[in-house]
């Protein structure tokens, strides 16, 4: 396998690498075999995130080396919950939530990988077939619950009085662990790679699957979504950026990544895109010449956005930030993304039956609070000081109709470069 010989190196080069089993018999194997992995993914919320993008393009790479990917959506252990480093018990989700949020979750993974040349599994197929006296005879008794206790993220569970931890979720590990087990036996599964905080589950999951089949297998886990102010990004900070549009716009998605810190721009890039190592080590040599210009974060915003939101995203994203920033006329930009863009803006609402009958432009500037009275509203328009949706407007006797609606019910007043107001019409 010629592509293969340097897919562990090529992980490690670019970042994903934080620990792994055995690295110089796991890398010997990836050179020499076609070796089927499988990733996990979480169905607890309705769309993914960037940490699980993380892991998606993680999974590409191996892919393009010539292996074979099985994406696990766990919808048997997504009724349950990993305990992992939370503080609290998960909500337990009802059948038509969790449906809905795998269905999602499957678009997504599509997106990144080639699924006709790999699985897309739902743990619940082979977990949901077990019964409880069957399951703790079969897999429980080889579990020492010693060794369970001592995980560091159960045992800060047992040690916080106030919420503990349930048997089941007690139990995760024993399922996690069979799934690594039963794509084994079922798929010649030799992988199991994860974010960090999976490292526990993995490995038990490798003692499993020794014990059942007397096999050899691997597991490979790459650090968590940091930046290096500090910040996490995930859902359960409620700083999640998700990579459905209806929960992310492609703008905001886009911005966040434009955004980074000067020192997680290249990290990001050997994370987050496919673009070879020999480009983004130009894009920080042109970062580091000039910073103001940020062309480093500029290629990860476009190719990140590009990735997720395809090229409809990248223009979208592209034409809100030059719209936001410049005099671009804002036609064509839907409510969502005039919410992300405009999100530290002065908003109000109002009666969608006033602008039907014609609202007077001074009207519209004292409801929105970008002027006081009628008198300052007309002075700053003949002062050319006012723009509707990025037109100036010249006429201080204008009045606004539907035809000058953003999307569906937005009109956005600028007063001055940098003051925006937003009214939207219900």
């Amino acid at each position: 396998m010629t592509d293969a010989l340097d897919s562990l190196h090529s992980l490690r080069s670019r970042g994903f690498v934080h620990a792994v089993t055995d690295e110089g018999a796991l890398g010997r194997l990836l050179a020499e075999e076609r070796v089927t992995f499988y990733v996990g993914f979480d169905p607890t919320a309705a769309s993914l995130h960037i940490g699980h993008l993380m892991g998606m393009i993680a999974m590409a790479w191996l892919q393009r080396a010539g292996h074979r990917p099985i994406a696990v959506v766990g919808g048997g252990t997504g009724r349950i919950g990993d305990p992992s480093f939370r503080d609290e018990e998960r909500e337990l989700l009802d059948e038509d939530r969790l449906r809905g949020n795998l269905d999602g979750i499957r678009r997504q993974l599509a997106r990144v990988l080639d699924l006709t040349d790999g699985l897309l599994l739902d743990n619940h197929e082979w977990l949901g077939r077990f019964g409880f006296i069957e399951f703790l005879r079969d897999v429980g008794k080889h579990f020492s619950v010693n060794a369970m206790i001592a995980r560091e993220s159960v045992r800060r569970r047992l040690e916080e009085r106030e919420h503990g931890i349930s048997f089941t979720e007690f139990s995760y590990q024993l399922l996690q662990a069979y799934d690594f087990a039963h794509l084994y036996a079922a798929h010649g599964c030799r992988l199991q790679a994860g974010g960090s905080d999976q490292w526990g589950n993995i490995t038990a999951g490798i003692d499993l699957t020794r014990r059942l089949h007397g096999a050899r297998v691997f597991g490979l886990v790459w650090p968590l979504v940091e930046r290096s102010d500090g910040r996490k990004f995930s859902k359960s900070t409620g700083e999640a950026v998700w990579l459905d549009a209806a929960l992310t716009s492609p703008y905001a998605f886009y911005q966040w990544f434009f955004n980074v810190p000067d020192a997680d721009a290249g990290r990001f890039l050997r994370l987050f895109t496919f673009l070879p190592l020999e480009e983004i080590a130009s894009l920080e040599a042109a970062q580091g010449e000039n910073p103001a210009a940020r062309p480093a974060q500029r290629a990860l915003a476009a190719e990140v956005t590009r990735i997720v939101h395809g090229e409809g995203g990248v223009r979208q994203a592209e034409r809100a930030s030059r719209a936001l920033f410049g005099d671009e006329p804002l036609a064509g930009l839907d409510d969502r993304t005039l919410a992300d863009a405009f999100d530290t803006a002065p908003t109000v609402d109002l009666p969608r039956d006033r602008l039907e009958a014609g609202l007077h432009l001074t009207d519209l500037m004292i409801a929105a609070g970008a002027a006081k009275s009628r008198g300052e509203a007309r002075r700053l328009v003949e002062q050319g000081a006012v723009s509707l949706n990025n037109r100036r407007v010249e006429d201080a006797a204008a009045r606004i109709g539907p035809a000058d609606l953003v999307g569906t019910s937005t009109v956005v007043l600028r007063v001055g470069k940098k003051r925006h107001f937003l009214a939207r019409f219900r």
